[in-house]
């Protein structure tokens, strides 16, 4: 009952207590002057309490942590010079004399830390355009100002107070700089910047040369610009391993790497660690190459009696060189006592073999030595390049033998052998080339050297031009005439491109091959051992021939490419394999398809169309040995010849065919029967009224009309000759005019005809007669040696057939021998030849004129 009654006093005590001190709402806000959450050691810093909207209230203040309460405190707690007891958490409130309180106002978070940190650095991409920006910055914090310091004595940079609002400034090279921060009243100071001394480390190579060599040693020097009379320490650095461990001006390096390496340097003062310049530029070292070798040269490689040849030894690229020279491999020291010349060049006038070398660098670097360049003193022999054979221009796979050759040789020699001023490796007096390709090609020259003293040679000879061109060289083959007449001569030329000497040519006949589309080649007669000269007769020629030929020359005999073959045409119908032509014309309209024959008794033969310079096979048949013709449609072009070949090797008669679009004249293919009436008709593509026809003989006119025909009732050899027709044609007071082409109308001499029904001893006996007064008269002219000529020829082939009938039938022997009279006049050259002709009429009587 007693503890009951304590308990309630107790409430009732503290309930009146209570309500004695009332909690107010004004906001209470605690701030920090300088308003720096960081404090460093030694600086002063207010803590401010404002009750705000608290009026004139006369307000204690209460502050955490509770060490501030005593004594009572104002608003404002100050301290004069912060140490590490001031950290911590601080807050406070507001109390009045009427037990009146704030709540607490906010909680600042007060460090103390150490004197803070400056540091200054400087911007190296500057330093070398005349002005250097330093830079100084405080570790953390804000508030700062900045105070500069040139060799330890403040610095104002372009401003008149103490400090600068800015932490950059521009200053020119040279000097000692340093910095630091302050703030607050009073100022507090952060510690002093490292020294930046203005000054430039460059790294330099102590040599003069900027190229360096694989295992050459080089010398680095860190040199120290603006640096005064300060003494330094030096530090090296390096890109790659091994760095170096030296601290002085120089380092010495033995580039045996050969990937770039950068090496860079600086300077520390000697007394003041915190003086030092920044990381100097970087110098690049690596091998640019291997040891190079010396390059010597000479004016001229031989001496004259009392004369002398001038030197130069030279080192690609680079400098620094002193040169080392060498006579027939000991040391020479031309005009000095040293080792070494610093000229390049040096004069000799004694012969031997001489080198030298470059040196540079201590210790020395050598570089490889020269070649030997051999000085001779010349001799009064003379040395002479010759041929063998004499042919400065030879072909792939030819044999040919350079001879060096010296007059008035009356020692022993030793041969130099150079080809276009390259020498070669052979010594003897000869250089066989057994089979010659391209490589060959060149000037050569020789010299001789004597076997018992090697300083004396003759002078090098003249040089001699070797031409070798790959490959075989072509022939080219001409004929004359294109066109002949049966028993003519023709002329064959060979041509081999690129000429030169000592060929022989060899003339062969071009067969046809019946297995493929080429041609088999029978070598002619007198044409086994060949022929020095180009040109080569073939006579007595009676039908279409192929020809080819080649050149050849040397042991064993190099031989040109066969020529492609050409061919000698002949219109004459003689031989076992004729061609037939439909529509029977020379001329056709390009639209039409043209169809060529060949009777034959052979089992295969082939047409062959010759035009534009080359021939080729009819119609993409090969050989035929059916009886269908070769069309033609469209692939004559402007015109062509046509011939066949028999799978015998025989050829036929020759025809020229010709295309046109607008206008033809309608003329035989063949050769024209003399007394055998001809009509020759022109005719235009179109359907046109035919008013005003015109035709020409050898280009003169010879008819006019409207028939559109020229016709002749019994053609005789003067109706042979060229053909042209003309059309006009009037359409509204115009005028059209076509012009045909020209055809040749050749005549051939007619044939005796007998007649079947006639008793053969009446004919035999009139053949005899005739026969007999023939031999009568034609004995003057067979004394006279007419027969040599080509018209007699034939007339010896009828004379000969005339005397061979015993045993046959004569007049099956006079038609054959009235075939072999027939002759064709040449269509390109429109030659008239004199004409045998055997003319029967009835079988009656028999008549000889000669057209001359």
């Amino acid at each position: 009952m007693g503890v009951l009654l304590v308990w309630s006093l107790t409430c009732f005590l503290l309930n009146i207590h209570l309500c004695k001190q009332t909690t107010v709402t004004h906001r209470v806000v605690l701030t920090l002057d300088p308003n720096w959450s960081e404090v460093f050691y030694g600086e002063a810093f207010t803590l401010r309490c404002e009750i705000q909207d608290g009026g004139n209230t006369g307000w204690t203040y209460e502050w955490t942590p509770s060490r501030l309460n005593s004594p009572t405190t104002t608003n404002e707690y100050r301290i004069t010079r912060a140490t590490t007891a001031q950290r911590g958490s601080y807050r406070c409130r507001g109390r009045t004399d009427s037990s009146v309180t704030t709540e607490w106002s906010n909680v600042i978070e007060l460090t103390v830390a150490d004197r803070p940190k400056t540091q200054l650095n400087m911007s190296t991409t500057s330093i070398n355009q005349g002005s250097v920006t330093l830079t100084c910055s405080v570790s953390s914090s804000s508030g700062w100002k900045y105070y500069w310091y040139k060799d330890k004595s403040l610095y104002k940079p372009q401003y008149p107070q103490l400090y600068s609002d800015h932490p950059h400034i521009t200053v020119p090279p040279g000097g000692t700089y340093q910095c630091r921060g302050g703030r607050g009243d009073p100022v507090y100071y952060s510690q002093y910047s490292n020294s930046v001394v203005m000054t430039r480390a460059v790294v330099t190579l102590k040599s003069n040369w900027s190229e360096i060599f694989h295992s050459e040693t080089v010398t680095l020097r860190c040199e120290i610009t603006d640096g005064g009379d300060t003494e330094w320490v030096y530090e090296w650095s390096a890109s790659g391993p091994n760095l170096p461990q030296e601290q002085s001006e120089y380092l010495t390096i033995r580039v045996d790497f050969f990937s770039s390496r950068q090496y860079y340097c600086k300077g520390k003062h000697k007394e003041d660690e915190n003086m030092e310049t920044e990381w100097s530029n970087s110098m690049s070292l690596n091998a640019s190459s291997p040891k190079p070798q010396a390059h010597l040269t000479s004016d001229t490689t031989s001496i004259q009696q009392g004369s002398s040849v001038t030197l130069t030894c030279s080192v690609r690229s680079s400098s620094g060189w002193r040169y080392y020279w060498y006579k027939d491999n000991t040391l020479y020291k031309p005009h000095t006592t040293q080792d070494f010349s610093d000229n390049p060049q040096i004069s000799v006038s004694v012969g031997g073999g001489y080198r030298c070398r470059g040196g540079r660098g201590n210790p020395v670097y050598y570089t490889y030595h020269s070649h030997t360049v051999s000085i001779s003193t010349i001799v009064s022999n003379v040395a002479v390049v010759t041929l063998d054979p004499n042919w400065s221009e030879i072909y792939t796979g030819e044999k040919i033998t350079l001879r060096c050759e010296i007059h008035r040789a009356d020692t022993e020699w030793e041969y130099e052998w150079r080809k276009s001023d390259t020498a070669l490796s052979e010594t003897e007096s000869e250089i066989r080339i057994t089979k010659a390709h391209s490589g060959h090609t060149g000037d050569y020259s020789c010299r001789g050297r004597m076997n018992q003293s090697q300083d004396h040679s003759t002078n090098w000879s003249h040089k001699v031009t070797l031409t070798v061109s790959v490959g075989k060289p072509s022939s080219v083959l001409t004929v004359s005439p294109s066109w002949l007449s049966p028993g003519a001569s023709v002329t064959l030329k060979c041509h081999v491109k690129h000429p030169s000497a000592g060929w022989r040519f060899y003339w062969y006949k071009a067969v046809p091959h019946f297995s493929d589309e080429l041609y088999r080649y029978e070598l002619l007669p007198d044409s086994s051992e060949g022929t020095e000269q180009e040109d080569f007769t073939v006579h007595g020629q009676k039908t279409t021939t192929g020809y080819v030929c080649r050149a050849g020359r040397g042991d064993p005999q190099f031989y040109s490419e066969y020529s492609p073959p050409k061919f000698t045409w002949c219109g004459a119908m003689d031989s076992s394999v004729s061609l037939r032509v439909s529509p029977n014309r020379s001329q056709h309209f390009t639209s039409e398809s043209v169809s060529l024959s060949c009777e034959t008794n052979s089992t295969e033969w082939r047409v062959r169309q010759f035009y534009e310079n080359s021939s080729s096979k009819c119609d993409n048949y090969l050989w035929r040995t059916q009886t269908s013709p070769c069309i033609v449609s469209r692939t004559v072009y402007s015109g062509a010849v046509f011939w066949c070949e028999s799978g015998s090797g025989e050829f036929s008669n020759a025809v020229n065919i010709s295309t046109h679009d607008d206008i033809i004249l309608e003329s035989p293919v063949h050769p024209v029967t003399e007394g055998q009436p001809l009509i020759l008709s022109c005719r235009p593509w179109t359907d046109v009224i035919l008013s005003d026809v015109t035709f020409y003989k050898n280009g003169k006119l010879i008819q006019t009309g409207t028939s559109g025909q020229l016709k002749i009732s019994a053609v005789s050899k003067s109706d042979e000759g060229f053909y042209q027709c003309e059309i006009k044609e009037v359409k509204s007071q115009r005028v059209q005019v076509w012009m045909s082409s020209v055809s040749w109308v050749s005549v051939k001499s007619e044939t005796v005809e007998l007649a079947e029904d006639r008793s053969p001893f009446p004919v035999a006996l009139i053949i005899g007669l005739v026969s007999g007064i023939l031999l009568i008269m034609l004995l003057p002219l067979i004394a006279l040696g007419w027969s040599k000529t080509s018209k007699g020829l034939c007339w010896n082939r009828f004379m000969e057939s005339l005397g061979s009938n015993q045993g046959s039938s004569t007049a099956q022997t006079i038609n054959q021998d009235e075939n072999q009279l027939q002759v064709y006049s040449s269509l390109l050259h429109g030659q008239f030849r004199s004409t045998l002709r055997l003319r029967s009429h009835a079988g009656l009587n028999a008549q000889l004129r000669f057209f001359l």
